[in-house]
């Protein structure tokens, strides 16, 4: 589903990333983790181009994202996208939000649009909140109408940018849950987070990163239970995390 190779990035003179090549395959959920500013969300947001790379190449199901002749916009409707903040439209209701990107990017009408839109909202357990405003929100669901919305576009892949980072800890559980269900739905995922409770309990494989390289790229399973197979910088994230 997405393939990277030898992914580079600079800002000016200083590099973000450092030949990071991996695949995702279909109906996988692989978390990135690593320390703050070791380029997690940086590679994360390569995959849909929100941040341009000066070197390597990504497809994303057989689309060249490096290929200047792509159609960025369609590649992006085709892939779920959920940030840090939400990045709800304030001034736009719910069920606005929902539908939106639908019509303009999709070509919906506005009633089949809605009822896509609904569906979502239902699935995340919001139907009762289509006619509020973010503002009127707590933080785990505008969240949650975040990846509504993202869902209601039917994307191919959904990327999660630190999705409960932002969270009062009592909200974090909600957002999870959601996210829980669509990995056992088969929905192909790749998950910047620390929450390691999530990364174990869901993904197939771990990538762990540090100062914008891919050190680590394995089984969940032995990310976490062969430490002593481990490099050094992951061994010792993983024995601040885990010591408690």
């Amino acid at each position: 589903m997405i393939e990277m190779k030898n992914v580079s990035k600079w800002y000016g003179n200083f590099q973000v990333l450092t030949d990071c090549t991996t695949d995702i395959k279909k109906g996988e959920v692989v978390v990135v983790c690593g320390p703050s500013g070791s380029g997690k969300s940086t590679l994360i947001k390569t995959i849909n181009a929100l941040e341009p790379f000066q070197k390597g190449e990504i497809t994303v199901d057989g689309i060249a994202v490096h290929d200047p002749k792509t159609n960025l916009p369609k590649l992006r409707s085709r892939v779920g996208m959920v940030f840090q903040h939400f990045e709800l439209f304030p001034h736009l209701s719910v069920t606005e939000n929902l539908t939106l990107a639908q019509i303009k990017v999709l070509g919906r009408s506005p009633s089949d649009a809605l009822a896509h839109g609904l569906k979502y909202l239902d699935r995340v357990g919001l139907s009762a909140q289509k006619d509020k405003f973010p503002g009127q929100l707590s933080g785990g669901q505008q969240q949650r109408v975040a990846i509504a919305r993202a869902l209601s576009m039917d994307p191919i892949v959904m990327l999660f940018d630190e999705p409960t980072s932002a969270l009062d800890p009592e909200m974090v559980g909600e957002v999870l849950d959601v996210m829980v269900q669509l990995a056992h739905e088969g929905m192909t995922m790749m998950c910047v987070t620390h929450e390691m409770g999530f990364a174990r309990k869901v993904s197939n494989r771990v990538i762990f990163m540090d100062q914008g390289k891919i050190v680590e790229d394995c089984p969940k399973d032995d990310f976490f239970n062969k430490p002593e197979e481990r490099s050094p910088r992951a061994k010792d994230f993983l024995s601040k995390i885990l010591a408690h």
